[in-house]
């Protein structure tokens, strides 16, 4: 049995534990009301001009844009992958890590070369340890990012994707994230961002597609008329960097929601485990406690005894 100094140093430290997790909790349960509401106002435009884009695309295929079409020579492929700053998150970082890996090895399997574009310290410390080049890393305020940090990402991945293959440049841009549905469910996604393709629905597996038009040959959708002033490839070009930007910065809202849940959640399972560990300790102490006393008691009643044996 434990030696009751032992019991209350644990205990001690438990509970200066559970203080801090308790404290993260209230943290995260103040943040997150206004995380999840930028998410959530960021989607609506974000899914507008994507929906937009996706009717441009399907007027212009006489046009050679590379919003929809790339080098076909190119095997070179961005992947970008949106982690946290901080721990205290579950497997909030370890989710995004894994999905990444997966995404990466069916790029390989298809011949492609991937470079790897990392948001958040605990990704790019990860990656670091295991020596993976990355092409860059963006870290500091994961929870709530800045509009001028998604123009910042948007200009670097939009740069490579447009830059020709003599010049490094990339065929195709993957960004993996986390997608927040509510307070207790977060769900890692990954979404191909460009070139945008219009596919029959089921006719690509895998979440690789998961931006690509869904067009369901038994209802077609009637798409309006589009007239480019003063041309097409004029009005691609200007509405290009907006796609990528509010695709970002939505993606860097829902991640931040995502965070910031899967850390109160984290939290909140800490806490409840601290407590339970500080009563099976408490317990055990208290047991230990009562041995000590019966011992003593044992001990006083067996010299009393022979004591009694001596005198007569």
């Amino acid at each position: 049995m434990s030696s009751q100094l032992a019991l209350k140093s644990r205990i001690g430290s438990t509970q200066s534990l559970s203080k801090m997790f308790r404290a993260q909790e209230m943290i995260a349960s103040a943040h997150i009301a206004k995380a999840r509401e930028a998410a959530f106002n960021a989607k609506p435009y974000s899914d507008t001009i994507s929906e937009t884009m996706v009717s441009l695309v399907s007027h212009v295929h006489d046009v050679d844009h590379p919003i929809f079409r790339k080098e076909k020579n190119n095997n070179h492929v961005a992947a970008f992958a949106i982690t946290a700053d901080r721990g205290m998150a579950g497997a909030y970082t370890s989710n995004v890590i894994r999905q990444t890996e997966n995404l990466l090895a069916r790029l390989d399997e298809q011949g492609k070369i991937p470079q790897l574009y990392v948001f958040g310290r605990r990704g790019a410390s990860h990656y670091r340890y295991r020596s993976r080049d990355m092409e860059k890393s963006w870290e500091g305020d994961s929870d709530h990012p800045s509009v001028e940090a998604a123009r910042e990402i948007s200009s670097a991945l939009l740069d490579a994707y447009m830059r020709p293959k003599e010049e490094g440049g990339v065929s195709e841009l993957y960004i993996v994230y986390t997608e927040f549905i509510n307070l207790v469910s977060q769900k890692v996604r990954v979404l191909r961002m460009l070139p945008i393709e219009l596919v029959n629905d089921g006719s690509i597996p895998g979440s690789l597609m998961a931006n690509s038009a869904s067009l369901d040959p038994q209802q077609p959708s009637i798409n309006p008329l589009y007239t480019f002033e003063p041309t097409a490839d004029a009005v691609l070009d200007t509405v290009l960097p907006r796609y990528v930007m509010s695709r970002i910065y939505e993606c860097l809202l829902t991640s931040a929601a995502s965070e910031t849940a899967s850390r109160q959640n984290a939290m909140h399972a800490a806490t409840e485990n601290a407590g339970k560990l500080i009563k099976d300790l408490t317990r055990r102490l208290n047991a230990a406690r009562q041995a000590q006393i019966t011992q003593e008691l044992t001990e006083i009643i067996s010299s009393a005894d022979a004591l009694k044996k001596n005198k007569k």
